[in-house]
């Protein structure tokens, strides 16, 4: 089963960097700047424990959709993914976070299947880690650009 193991330290207190990395907005901000649907129908801005999101993109000329339910939460140190609905034949991504001196270590570990149709299948053998480990480390930079700036007040207060 394919897997990633991505880690970005960010100089700030663990219990800001675990709430910005379930807020939804900076999740927003994320897929909006790759053109992609995120939606939920959570009522606050943090997701919370049993609560899903669906994430809407189109890859191999076709829209892919995929529904994603918080399942385990641990705060400040851990919350996990797991794909309810969708393309892949599974999903899963931890997100672990380390308090360190002088600041915060994330760590997501990511397993994924491959899509179920043939022609996904093909091209994902290609493209989806690529893909995955881009969009990952793209919420990695956005994550660190709020909380290592004044940005986080914004979306957790």
């Amino acid at each position: 089963m394919p897997s990633l193991h991505l880690t970005t330290f960010i100089a700030a207190p663990v219990g800001r960097v675990f709430d910005l990395s379930r807020n939804l907005a900076v999740c927003k901000y994320v897929f909006n700047s790759r053109k992609e649907t995120f939606s939920s129908g959570v009522g606050a801005n943090l997701l919370s424990n049993g609560e899903t999101v669906t994430i809407t993109a189109k890859h191999a000329w076709k829209k892919r959709s995929s529904m994603l339910r918080l399942t385990v939460l641990q705060k400040p140190f851990l919350f996990v993914e797991e794909q309810v609905k969708g393309d892949l034949q599974n999903f899963r991504h931890e997100h672990h976070f380390k308090e360190v001196n002088n600041g915060a270590i994330m760590i997501d570990l990511v397993e994924f299947g491959l899509p179920r149709d043939i022609i996904g299948k093909l091209l994902a053998k290609m493209y989806l880690r690529k893909y995955l480990e881009e969009l990952i480390l793209k919420r990695h930079e956005a994550i660190k650009l709020y909380a290592e700036t004044e940005r986080w007040r914004a979306v957790l207060s």
